[in-house]
């Protein structure tokens, strides 16, 4: 068994009666769901635009948030805004996320967004810690993360793949932002959205992609000669450019 507890995340009790129905009316994923083991889900702004990604799973009789750390204020301001006269109470916690590879020890969560990512546990487990190239992993998949490829107020979650990565539910009741990801999903295609390329050389988050003197998208993390790359389709067509770099689908 490989495993890596993560630096990077906050873990955020929700507790109350409420707290069900009220995460309900908030977020992308339905959280009937929680039940299967591990919910990833996002909170989208009113016009649609990704706010923040996390997972939730239900542990006795609270539901656990997992977030990156330097989004867990925000986040827990905004959430409050929603609270009104709700029995919802969120408290940031110390409990540890643990991440690995291999078979799932007990009280871990296959992670739902892709098979290749493994597992996460949330309270410490023995394990002796190992060096995992979890990028290598999120672009060979096509996974984007929280604050490089998904962007608040900017990512459109369709267009970042949430419905392939099991992160929203159209069969859902209403949501903030829904409509408009209702109205995304009922489109003919989707004309532009991450996708995994192929890189011939180097090129920082973040540089633009162009083709035949157009730009064609933005060229986010890289892993070896592959890396996730924010297109517009109808551009990206032949060898690309993203600096010194040459990027082709």
């Amino acid at each position: 068994m490989q495993a890596q507890q993560t630096n990077d995340r906050q873990v955020i009790a929700i507790t109350g009666t409420d707290r069900l129905d009220f995460l309900q009316g908030l977020i992308t994923n339905d959280i009937k769901h929680r039940n299967q083991g591990l919910l990833y889900t996002a909170l989208l702004t009113p016009q649609g635009k990704y706010l923040a990604d996390f997972f939730l799973t239900a542990q006795d009789d609270q539901i656990l948030l997992d977030i990156k750390s330097d989004l867990a204020a925000a986040v827990t301001q905004r959430l409050s805004m929603y609270k009104l006269r709700a029995d919802v109470a969120l408290t940031p916690t110390d409990i540890p996320v643990i991440r690995g590879l291999g078979d799932t020890p007990t009280g871990a969560h296959p992670d739902p967004r892709h098979p290749s990512l493994g597992w996460r546990h949330y309270g410490d487990i023995p394990h002796t810690p190992t060096d995992i190239d979890w990028n290598a992993l999120r672009v060979a998949a096509c996974v984007p993360e929280t604050g490089i490829e998904l962007i608040p107020n900017d990512t459109f979650i369709l267009e970042a793949g949430f419905e392939r990565l099991h992160g929203v539910d159209f069969k859902k009741g209403c949501y903030v932002g829904q409509e408009v990801t209702a109205r995304m999903k009922h489109k003919t295609e989707l004309r532009k959205g991450l996708t995994t390329v192929t890189v011939q050389g180097q090129a920082a988050p973040g540089t633009e992609i162009t083709a035949n003197g157009k730009t064609a998208g933005t060229l986010f993390t890289q892993s070896g000669e592959q890396a996730i790359a924010y297109l517009r389709f109808d551009r990206a067509t032949g060898d690309m450019r993203a600096a010194g770099a040459t990027v082709s689908l």
